[in-house]
């Protein structure tokens, strides 16, 4: 089921959050709301997101909740014929919203309130590539916010399983900066795996080129896939999320 169109009032916790964040140092680790305009994100649009993700907890059951930033938030898109025959049969819902960093995941998953009302099985994230891209946060530090939001899911949902998935290659080709910070952090991000519920998926190589490049027809700006990069997605992530689905079967 896809987010709907909702009313969406400012919160009075986005103000107060709002000013928090100006008290404090903005670690990865951080519950932040959004704060930054982009010409393709504002903030009104921002808050719409979150309160169709609102409503969309409250419409009924979630089993497979997807977490992230504008990569996740584009299967509504790119990627909608993908996600109509993979996950809307899984009573999925998507929570990806472009532009997020994991202090924004942070704030909408706890201060937010996104994650009431729902008990999905299966919880899918990926983020942190805006952490690197947009704030050029250091890949210690990206991992430290990746590891928040792990710690709270588990600690919302004990009894859920998390699939992480490893950030997505970016960037044209294989000496690209940031491409090699996306690999710092997913080498940090990724002994997480070791925690009880908490799955590692790695998504890389499908991606590229045996050169290492991306291919236009898999991501046309380095970043974001098209539907057949979001079908690679689907493809790869298949056999895991159904092992991970029986595996949280009500007994």
């Amino acid at each position: 089921m896809l987010k709907k169109p909702a009313c969406f009032f400012l919160i009075p916790m986005i103000i107060v959050s709002a000013f928090l964040s100006e008290l404090v140092a903005e670690e990865a680790n951080v519950p932040i709301p959004r704060l930054k305009e982009y010409p393709w994100m504002t903030l009104e649009k921002w808050k719409w997101f979150h309160e169709g993700d609102l409503a969309r907890a409250k419409a009924g059951p979630v089993d497979v909740l997807f977490l992230g930033d504008s990569i996740t938030e584009c299967w509504d898109t790119k990627g909608l014929a993908v996600w109509n025959q993979y996950y809307e049969p899984l009573r999925g819902a998507n929570f990806g919203v472009g532009g997020d960093t994991t202090q924004n995941v942070l704030w909408r998953i706890t201060a937010g309130g996104a994650l009431e009302g729902i008990s999905p099985r299966v919880v899918v994230l990926m983020i942190g590539t805006n952490n690197l891209g947009l704030k050029d946060d250091a890949p210690p530090k990206v991992a430290m916010g990746v590891t928040a939001i792990v710690d709270v899911l588990t600690s919302r949902f004990p009894d859920a399983e998390i699939l992480l998935l490893s950030i997505f290659p970016r960037g044209k080709v294989p000496g690209d900066e940031l491409r090699q910070k996306v690999v710092a952090t997913n080498e940090l991000i990724q002994p997480l795996s070791k925690r009880k519920n908490v799955t590692w998926l790695e998504l890389w190589d499908v991606f590229l080129a045996k050169d290492g490049s991306i291919s236009p027809e898999i991501m046309p700006d380095a970043l974001h896939p098209t539907e057949a990069g979001y079908r690679i997605w689907a493809r790869e992530m298949a056999p895991v999320l159904e092992k991970l689905l029986k595996k949280a079967t009500p007994k």
